[in-house]
């Protein structure tokens, strides 16, 4: 559960001067991302651009696609092997989400 009376907050102690908006927690490994669209053949040409991201990420990415049972939705999970891969990804996936 969330401890919410002491939040995160970056550190003078450790040289963080700044806080970009991302903490990178240990075990932080898996991105998830929906798409919908008329069919599988449509979500999986959006998702393409974002399967060859996270390749270039870390060729050793590992996805797993999960439909519905119309195939008009799908969620992508996608495990990297660091907490720091996977908020290089998401950092990087935001300017294939503004499409």
């Amino acid at each position: 559960m969330a401890d919410l009376q002491h939040p995160e907050e970056p550190c003078e102690a450790c040289g963080v001067a700044a806080e970009i908006g991302f903490l990178i927690r240990e075990g932080d490994d898996v991105s998830t991302l929906t798409f919908n669209g008329s069919g599988k053949d449509v979500i999986e040409t959006e998702f393409a651009p974002f399967l060859t991201l996270a390749k270039s990420v870390n060729n050793n990415v590992q996805y797993q696609t999960i439909y519905s049972d119309n195939e008009t939705a799908m969620t992508a999970s996608l495990q990297f092997e660091c907490s720091a891969e996977k908020l290089i990804f998401d950092l990087k996936s935001r300017s294939l989400a503004s499409r």
